[in-house]
């Protein structure tokens, strides 16, 4: 469905009209509702949510999956990921968020543009912003985590800057066999090489995406890769 402000914003929309007006919360968020074109607002939420790129691609993935996710900077390769997150956490599963990009308040004001709070998960979503993530680190913070856990590493590149720690190469085979004898899904947000020009071609492909040094690609799964209108979604033989 297509909403005309982000969920988020409609969501502010109606804390200010509850304020402005005096009347209950849940009746703000109803009339902000009806403007959209639907009787309730727990039928909006759950027509967005039901409208989700996320939901389907969720669907698509599978335990010991390694999914990419690339796109240019600002097309929201880091809320997909957040999304499978929440997919995943939605069926009772636990999902990890490593990110050498963003603050835990970044990660707290992207589950709001996404129309959650992140307090709503509880111990079920765990994010570590640390400067020493690597594929160590990752495999020692999440050795305990139960099969159809979904890991997000944000992102793929960020992996390869310090020299103490392995190539690229062997960090992706190192997750690539825990991922697959633990069931988990590990989601890599990846870069993509400035020189990809979408007037060429819309989308992406594996031979876009940025590398400083090599990596056999063909160790992704699944790859999604997203424009200003929407994604690709592709297994890979």
């Amino acid at each position: 469905m297509k909403l005309s402000a982000p969920i988020y914003h409609l969501k502010r929309k109606a804390k200010a009209l509850s304020r402005q007006q005096s009347i209950p919360l849940n009746a703000a968020l109803d009339r902000i509702a009806r403007g959209e074109g639907c009787e309730s607002w727990s039928l909006l939420a759950a027509r967005h949510a039901a409208a989700s790129p996320a939901s389907e691609l969720y669907q698509q993935l599978k335990p010991g999956d390694l999914l990419l996710i690339g796109a240019r900077p600002g097309l929201g390769k880091t809320l997909m990921a957040l999304e499978l997150a929440i997919e995943a956490m939605k069926t009772g599963s636990r999902a990890f968020f490593f990110t050498l990009e963003y603050t835990q308040a970044q990660i707290a004001d992207r589950f709001l543009r996404l129309g959650t709070e992140l307090w709503r998960y509880g111990d079920r979503f765990v994010s570590d912003c640390s400067d020493g993530i690597s594929a160590d680190y990752i495999i020692k913070a999440a050795e305990d985590a139960a099969p159809g856990t979904l890991i997000v590493i944000d992102y793929l590149q960020l992996l390869d800057l310090r020299r103490s720690t392995p190539p690229l190469d062997l960090q992706v085979s190192a997750l690539q066999s825990f991922a697959r004898s633990r069931g988990l899904i590990i989601v890599f947000v990846s870069q993509i090489s400035r020189s990809y020009d979408p007037q060429g071609k819309p989308f992406p492909t594996l031979e876009d995406v940025r590398l400083a040094n090599p990596l056999d690609l063909a160790a992704f799964d699944k790859t999604c890769f997203l424009n200003e209108s929407g994604l690709r979604f592709q297994t890979n033989a």
